[in-house]
């Protein structure tokens, strides 16, 4: 059936945007502290990455989104074992909400240009930068409220630049999974 244009979503298309928001709270587990005011390292950026790859862009959103609340409202998903509003209000916030943008770009992208290898790598590179300024943006307003001013350049050398790297070798590791994962199951 068709609602407002969108196929309705099946049962277990539903329990694979479950189990991906389940990847991403493991994900987000598997830290290396930093100390203050650093973000830890964590694999949630993969399991972002990988929703979006193996789900597609509105599969994909709607994992993040369960990702999201679920932590929004207690569930201990977030980095730490972490959940509440007050880790999505804090400096970090900004960078777990920016997944959404994330998944959009990647939809948006999808949308415009179609869905070949090279639009879904540039999506994911894109979709990442987006969420480093918009994470980077919200730091610099929480820190500012909270702690004093904090420079830009400041802001980009603890929250972004130690993250680059990283970022990218767990783009390229959800990118192989996909596609093994790919011809295998039949999600899309």
């Amino acid at each position: 059936m068709e609602t407002a244009g969108r196929k309705k979503l099946t049962t277990k298309e539903l329990v694979y945007i479950s189990m991906f928001a389940a990847i991403m709270a493991v994900c987000s587990w598997i830290s290396v502290p930093a100390p203050a005011p650093l973000s830890p390292f964590t694999m949630q950026t993969f399991g972002v990455f990988a929703a979006l790859l193996i789900l597609g862009g509105r599969k994909g959103l709607l994992s993040v989104l369960v990702f999201i609340l679920l932590g929004t409202v207690g569930a201990p998903v977030f980095s730490g074992f972490k959940g509440g509003l007050g880790v999505i209000l804090g400096t970090t916030g900004g960078y777990i909400v920016g997944f959404i943008f994330m998944a959009l770009v990647y939809i948006a992208a999808e949308k415009l240009f179609g869905s070949g290898s090279f639009v879904k790598l540039m999506a994911l590179i894109v979709g990442l930068a987006v969420c480093y300024a918009f994470g980077t943006a919200w730091f610099m307003v929480v820190y500012t409220k909270n702690t004093g001013s904090v420079g830009l350049g400041t802001a980009l050398m603890w929250c972004v630049v130690p993250f680059i790297l990283p970022d990218i070798a767990k783009l390229l590791l959800a990118w192989s999974l996909s596609a093994a994962v790919g011809k295998r199951l039949s999600i899309r």
